[in-house]
């Protein structure tokens, strides 16, 4: 019984990331968009 208690409260535990990794991949994308319009404006002169 106290093995299931354990088990319950380090599920309770567990942030739930699932915002942070689509905040992180947006900030990535833009990070890349970025890079690739600077690197047009490099190749356009």
């Amino acid at each position: 019984m106290q093995n299931l208690q354990k088990n319950n409260a380090s599920e309770k535990e567990k942030p739930d990331l699932k915002g942070t990794f689509v905040s992180v991949m947006i900030l990535g994308i833009l990070i890349v968009v970025s890079w690739i319009g600077a690197f047009a404006l490099f190749l356009s002169r």
